[in-house]
């Protein structure tokens, strides 16, 4: 136990991070935040720079990082390493959402031609050729 005071509790924290209690034990158990010290009472302590790294969590997750992937991008950045950051993994992140846009881009095309042939029930739009939903074709996508 550390017998200082200096620091955030978990409350003060939480909301200075724009996150609720819960969310700090989760991330804790994750590995994404480090365990925080505790006062001679027992209260959770979190360095002011904790505030920074739920931030960076947040941002990531926003911009399509799962928690996996930006815990191993809060280890590079803790080790200092230039192998694997945030460039490369941008550039995958970019890759994948290229092809969500597309597949989404797909759909879209797919549900406005449904719309534009009168689909109005899909027992019965099965049964007709006209329809442009994908009946048949029942083969998942890569």
């Amino acid at each position: 136990m550390s017998g200082h005071y200096e620091g955030l509790r978990s409350g003060q924290l939480a909301e200075a991070a724009g996150v609720n209690p819960q969310t700090l034990r989760y991330y804790e158990r994750r590995g994404l935040l480090a365990d925080p010290g505790r006062t001679l009472g027992g209260h959770r302590l979190y360095p002011p720079e904790a505030v920074t790294v739920l931030r960076v969590i947040k941002a990531a997750q926003r911009l399509g990082f799962t928690l996996d992937e930006v815990a191993d991008l809060l280890e590079t950045a803790r080790h200092q390493r230039r192998d694997a950051g945030l460039a490369e993994r941008a550039r995958a992140k970019l890759d994948e959402i290229d092809r969500r846009i597309a597949d989404l881009a797909a759909v879209r095309a797919t549900l406005r031609e449904a719309v534009a042939a009168g689909c109005d029930d899909l027992m019965e739009c099965a049964r007709h050729e006209r329809c442009p939903l994908p009946f048949e074709d029942a083969t998942p996508r890569s």
